[in-house]
């Protein structure tokens, strides 16, 4: 019996290789996922409640609001990779470099373990 070799044709190994670099470079590429919260508001149980994105222009921002009880403050400032249920955000960092560095598939700086 002769044996015979399957040859893949140049295009399914081409498109199959553009894949994997683009999974690759969205993965290192994108922003991680973030939500705006008050720094005050952490609940022990619930996490960090969610404001609006207004309120973190920059990061680290204290920023006023009109409420019907007169001025208030929200010491709101970006929150990364948290887990979000029912308007509050919990487990993930205040540290936008330590949310990417937790990144996905060939990210340089990633650690290993």
């Amino acid at each position: 019996m002769a044996q015979t070799r399957r040859r893949l044709r140049s295009s399914t190994v081409v498109l199959g290789g553009m894949g994997v670099l683009a999974a690759a470079l969205t993965s290192c590429g994108s922003d991680p996922d973030r939500r705006c919260v008050d720094r005050d508001s952490y609940d022990y149980l619930d996490g960090y409640k969610i404001v609006a994105d207004k309120n973190c222009k920059s990061s680290g921002s204290t920023s006023g609001s009109v409420g019907k009880g007169g001025m208030s403050r929200v010491d709101a400032d970006w929150y990364y990779d948290a887990d979000v249920s029912d308007g509050y955000a919990d487990y993930g960092t205040f540290s936008r470099s330590e949310a990417v560095d937790r990144g996905g598939f060939g990210c340089s700086g990633s650690s290993g373990g």
